[in-house]
């Protein structure tokens, strides 16, 4: 693992693949340290012709966590009024340019995950020309789109017991409930990562921090009509989390967008689409680089 300050925020980051490939910024989603995405995964984008990044963003893994900002109060948004929060989402785009200024690249193909993809999205809007291509993975433009079945948001805010073994339960439980319905969920590998996790860094406030950033921030769609980089969209037909009306939503907004979505697929990257997905991509990137 490699450190980095950026932005007044610590950040770590691994890499895989050889220096001088295409760039690939890989970000992860919400509470979700760069461990969420699997060593498998970056390695099949390095073979594709990538120089894969990772990272945990702030207030999560062992990046820099804002203790002292407090959690900000989500009761507005479930009732349709404003949060206020100590960061937005276009700071955490703005802390993915620091780090691409540490990597020495001057610019990046973009790959974002549910928050991420959220991440990534306002990135592109607020560093166009450091964006060499947008892929947006189950994610939205706005909070208020695409909203979260009763039974995922019920999931998504539950909490647990600030002990190892309650915290992988609950996310096994709710990898059941987030889940591919059309593939079988690895608890094994939800259990692992939990685990891993929770030995790294552990801190709901950090969670909270970031669901604040993301009902903060607005809607992302007027900005994203704006935008002239090659985008690509993937998007589960069975997602409760950020149901695919927020993927279609991302697609609409993004002119020339290639809209990328798969039945049976939830909030979650199954392993049997990772190769489809990675040859979408691997397709977005050459063809961006050949412009």
């Amino acid at each position: 693992m490699n450190r980095v300050t950026t932005n007044g925020i610590e950040l770590v980051y691994d890499t895989f693949g050889t220096p001088g490939a295409r760039p690939l910024l890989l970000i992860t989603g919400l509470g979700c340290q760069m461990i969420f995405t699997d060593e498998d995964l970056c390695a099949m984008f390095a073979g594709s012709g990538h120089h894969v990044v990772r990272y945990d963003n702030r207030d999560v893994g062992l990046a820099t966590h804002l203790h002292d900002a407090g959690v900000p109060d989500f009761t507005p948004a479930l009732t349709g009024g404003a949060v206020t929060a100590p960061y937005l989402l276009e700071d955490m785009a703005d802390d993915a340019a620091g780090l691409l200024d540490a990597l020495g690249w001057d610019s990046a193909h973009v790959f974002g995950v549910s928050m991420g993809g959220m991440i990534a999205q306002a990135f592109a809007i607020r560093y166009p020309e450091r964006t060499r291509s947008l892929t947006s993975v189950m994610s939205t433009p706005s909070f208020t789109i695409g909203t979260p079945t009763d039974e995922a948001l019920a999931a998504l805010l539950s909490g647990s017991s600030p002990d190892r073994e309650s915290v992988v339960a609950g996310s096994v439980a709710a990898a059941r409930v987030f889940g591919s319905p059309g593939y079988p969920l690895d608890e094994e590998r939800v259990a692992r990562v939990a685990g891993e996790s929770f030995d790294r860094s552990f801190d709901p406030g950090g969670w909270g921090r970031q669901f604040g950033a993301i009902l903060a921030s607005g809607d992302r769609s007027e900005a994203l009509r704006g935008l002239s980089v090659p985008a690509l969209v993937v998007h589960g037909e069975d997602d409760p989390l950020i149901q695919v009306a927020g993927g279609i939503a991302t697609a609409d907004a993004i002119p020339g967008a290639k809209l990328l979505t798969f039945p049976g697929m939830g909030h979650d990257l199954p392993r049997p689409l990772w190769p489809e997905i990675v040859a979408a991509v691997t397709e977005l990137t050459e063809r961006a680089e050949a412009r």
